[in-house]
């Protein structure tokens, strides 16, 4: 591959493949991988330390003054994220992170706040990058976009299987419910709520396994970037 930085958006629904879709594709084409759900996880943990109500964007944009947002990357290439110096990358896996998530990326003054770290990092590296609003708003000029998406049962069963296997208490009718609520919420949002890229190319991982999703992606890297 031609040492011109490029950038990879994956958009798509909570809970669709985007994020194990996205490591699979940085290691293969040897791109950086960044997880913006994951900054947005951060400011809402921040906001729940504080107890603040993820409906409270007053008192939410007041808390982002004092925050020192970071990404790191393990010895595996694994993204961790910082918050105020600590590790959070665990504590922003619940449920009720995904919903604050999800309030918070809402809030204009939010988006704003992370806009410059997540463009950033295409600027300084060749990225592969996933969230709701990358190949709209982010990266509006990324080199491929890519809408992954899957029926919200098949994605609370694949997140379900994930709690499950971190311990969570969690039933598979709560983490349906929280899907559903993020598809509202990310859907209609008035700040880039979630859509694809008119130029996007649709991958419905419904009925793939994850072997078959990152193959498809991996051809549409391989044809749109060529290797």
């Amino acid at each position: 591959m031609s040492e011109k930085k490029i950038s990879v958006a994956i958009d798509g629904p909570s809970g669709a493949g985007k994020s194990t879709v996205a490591k699979a594709l940085a290691k293969r084409f040897h791109l950086v991988y960044v997880d913006t759900g994951a900054i947005y996880r951060t400011v809402g943990l921040a906001a729940q330390r504080a107890d603040v109500s993820s409906k409270d964007a007053e008192a939410i944009i007041a808390l982002l003054p004092g925050l020192l947002i970071d990404i790191a990357y393990d010895a595996e290439g694994t993204q961790r994220m910082l918050l105020n110096g600590e590790d959070v990358s665990d504590e922003i896996r619940t449920p009720k992170s995904s919903i604050y998530a999800s309030d918070v990326s809402a809030i204009p003054a939010v988006r704003a706040f992370l806009m410059d770290m997540q463009r950033g990092m295409a600027e300084r590296y060749s990225v592969v990058m996933d969230g709701r609003d990358i190949g709209t708003v982010v990266l509006p000029k990324a080199d491929l976009k890519i809408f992954l998406t899957a029926s919200a049962e098949e994605r609370a069963r694949r997140r379900y299987i994930e709690l499950q296997q971190r311990g969570s208490v969690a039933t598979f009718a709560e983490v349906l419910r929280d899907i559903e609520y993020r598809d509202l919420q990310d859907s209609t949002r008035a700040a880039a709520p979630l859509k694809p890229a008119e130029d996007a190319v649709f991958i419905d991982s419904s009925h793939l396994s994850f072997e078959e999703s990152v193959e498809a992606a991996a051809k549409l890297v391989r044809e749109k970037l060529g290797e």
